[in-house]
């Protein structure tokens, strides 16, 4: 049986006929399910490059069935991830407010998506709506090899609700509690991250900050905020989250982190993991239930996670590596494949490699030679072997091996590696690619069969492959592992296996060689404004607007090659999908107007930028076949093309922009 599962939203990439806020429908994706075994996994952003995108999962339909080698009438069903009823509710609602067409419930919607990019009618027969957490329970139960397991879902909301507790006999999930949205940890811990001056999809950032703090300065504040019930209740009083603005006073974005946004952190943390303890506690003895399964967006808080492994509460924990939204595209067809199949046996989920393969020397050549007046590349033997050398040296280099991974941790075929000795490293990254907070970790990955010697491992949990949990560092090793320990001895580890990934794992095991160390730094492939790189193409572009060493894509290691602005005349200007480009006429004074040239998007009503009036008349121009030379010359200024390159160069590292290479020379 084929079940292609689907997560996402309403508009297509270059559309916003339902306007929505980012956070709903977010983080699309499409998953091919073939007889219970996941064949192909990708996230829509990393195709349509819009971080957390919340548009239709077209292009990630399509890599699905590409990769498979099917069509949609090969497909049995097509399951999406949330109730038919609650999608038509929040339709209605939207279409009440906005009336920018005929309303279309949730069946009409699915098939314009399917009928517009795919070409394809779809059947009523063919789509299931599977109950949104119900799809993160089954992502996480049928991926843990577990036979009996309780399964706790948590997240912001979906379908009305915010979590889900259930326990599992073989087939069988038995719902035993609900969550309700007034008891939403997810939008508790993000009401209160926006003190901090942080918002959505920033979680992550304040889970980072929080061991720089005190929880006890704020504690008997944030027990304010909750009370812990009887059996495994708890209740949340939001409406007493106001008394923050007298402890501290909403940070703006560019103001200094103190160590009073810290003590907050810390106490939020602190908070979440008593509340989630005491949740388990209780189900823990009511089910007996020895395994559990986690998953929906707070799953991803890997301190939480790590305080659970500890607790020894139960003998294993399986969390979901793709936890958020993006996960449900996997569950709900999982869960279709489940009920039509009920004896079909769970099988521990190995790797997430499912995604955009690079593609084998010759594939990689060919992506990489157009760029030959930006790079210079050569093909290596022993491309492990190599790289190890530069690492020991102290590059930071560019690591694209094989299929792309499907969730939010670059697990060794996507990643940025370094040395995870010198604790400036931390900074390095930073400066040269991330642009990020110093306080936020970077992970270590170790060889599973040493994971042992450098970090303290609750028993039973010698495999940690998805970078979920957050671990402690041997005392005796933080010293040594000065990039990747934080500041509170902790590390959030992936230990990798050579089954599951050999070129990494040799990366691995030859720097260990070298250094006696066979641990590296480990980071996501990506700037600060975009997705996880996903092509050869991808990478070639970060590689080229950042500062990294070196990039390795399969066997080739690449390098910058000398070069001036010229370089880029040659260069095909295009505007990405989500772009759109106005001219703004506005008052600046009582008696005085100005012309605005900007550059907006479809995703996000906040964001616009400005550009100057010689380079919007080139980008109005650019039609993906012109050279950006051409179009200076038609379009820009003579006197100043040297500016008008490098601001939009500027366009090209904010993503705002594409430039690609012609395709011969």
């Amino acid at each position: 049986m084929l079940v292609l599962g689907i997560s996402g939203g309403m508009n297509l990439v270059y559309e916003d006929h339902y306007p929505v806020s980012r956070g709903s429908f977010h983080d699309a994706a499409a998953a091919l399910v073939d007889d219970g075994r996941i064949v192909a996994a990708i996230e829509e952003e990393r195709l349509n490059r819009i971080k957390h995108t919340n548009k239709a999962p077209a292009a990630a339909i399509r890599f699905c069935l590409d990769s498979a080698k099917v069509s949609l009438n090969d497909v049995d069903r097509v399951a999406f991830f949330g109730t038919e009823g609650f999608l038509n509710g929040f339709l209605k609602r939207h279409h009440l407010h906005h009336r920018q067409s005929d309303f279309t419930d949730a069946r009409g919607l699915i098939r314009r998506i399917f009928n517009e990019e795919l070409g394809f009618t779809i059947a009523d027969d063919k789509m299931t709506f599977v109950h949104h957490h119900m799809a993160h329970a089954v992502s996480a139960f049928a991926l843990s090899g577990f036979e009996q397991s309780l399964i706790l879902t948590i997240d912001g909301h979906g379908d009305g609700i915010a979590g889900m507790l259930l326990q599992a006999e073989g087939p069988h999930l038995s719902v035993i509690n609900t969550i309700p949205t007034s008891k939403s940890l997810g939008w508790f811990y993000d009401d209160v991250i926006r003190y901090l001056g942080f918002e959505e999809f920033e979680e992550y950032k304040v889970m980072g900050l929080a061991p720089y703090g005190d929880p006890g300065r704020f504690r008997d504040l944030f027990k304010t905020f909750y009370s812990l019930m009887p059996n495994g209740g708890y209740a949340l009083h939001k409406e007493r989250l106001e008394a923050l603005y007298d402890v501290v006073p909403p940070r703006k974005k560019a103001e200094a982190i103190t160590q009073l946004h810290m003590d907050v952190a810390a106490a939020l943390q602190e908070s979440l993991e008593e509340i989630v303890l005491h949740l388990l506690r209780y189900f823990r003895r009511k089910t007996g239930q020895r395994n559990l399964c986690l998953a929906g967006g707070v799953a991803h808080n890997c301190s939480l996670n790590g305080k659970i492994l500890y607790s020894g509460l139960f003998s294993d924990v399986f969390v979901q590596p793709a936890a958020h939204d993006a996960g449900t595209a996997i569950g709900a067809a999982l869960q279709v494949y489940r009920e039509n199949h009920p004896a079909g046996k769970a099988r521990r989920l190995e790797h997430v490699y499912l995604g955009t393969d690079v593609g084998d020397d010759a594939l990689i050549a060919a992506t990489l030679w157009p760029w030959r007046r930006l790079i210079e590349y050569e093909r290596v033997d022993h491309i492990a072997a190599r790289a190890a050398a530069l690492l020991a040296d102290g590059a930071i280099i560019g690591w694209v091996q094989g299929r792309s991974e499907f969730g939010p941790r670059a697990l060794g075929n996507r990643s940025i590696v370094a040395d995870p000795r010198p604790a400036q490293n931390k900074d390095i990254i930073n400066a040269m690619v991330k642009k990020r907070e110093g306080f936020r970790p970077f992970a270590p990955s170790v060889l599973e069969e040493c994971a042992g010697d450098y970090f303290d491992l609750p028993a039973g949990q010698a495999r940690l492959p998805f970078m979920v949990f957050v671990v402690r560092v041997r005392k005796d090793k933080q010293a040594l592992l000065g990039a990747v320990t934080h500041v509170d001895g902790s590390a959030r580890v992936h230990t990798v296996s050579k089954a599951t990934n050999e070129p990494f794992w040799n990366l691995i095991n030859e720097f260990g060689k070298l250094t006696g160390v066979p641990v590296l730094l480990n980071t996501s492939f990506n700037n600060n404004v975009e997705p996880i790189v996903d092509s050869a193409q991808d990478a070639v572009v970060c590689f080229l607007t950042t500062s990294l060493h070196y990039l390795v894509v399969g066997n080739y290691l690449v390098r910058r090659r000398e070069h001036d602005y010229l370089a880029y005349l040659d260069m095909i200007p295009s505007m990405p999908l989500y772009t759109r480009m106005q001219q703004v006429k506005g008052y600046v004074s009582s008696n005085q107007t100005r012309t605005a040239c900007k550059i907006s998007n479809t995703y996000d009503q906040r964001f616009q930028i400005e550009v100057s009036p010689e380079v919007f008349s080139v980008l109005s121009s650019a039609d993906g076949k012109a050279s950006l030379g051409r179009l200076l010359d038609r379009h820009g200024s003579g006197d100043g093309k040297k500016a008008q390159v490098d601001e939009i160069i500027r366009l090209w590292t904010k993503r705002v922009v594409k430039l690609s290479p012609p395709a011969r020379r």
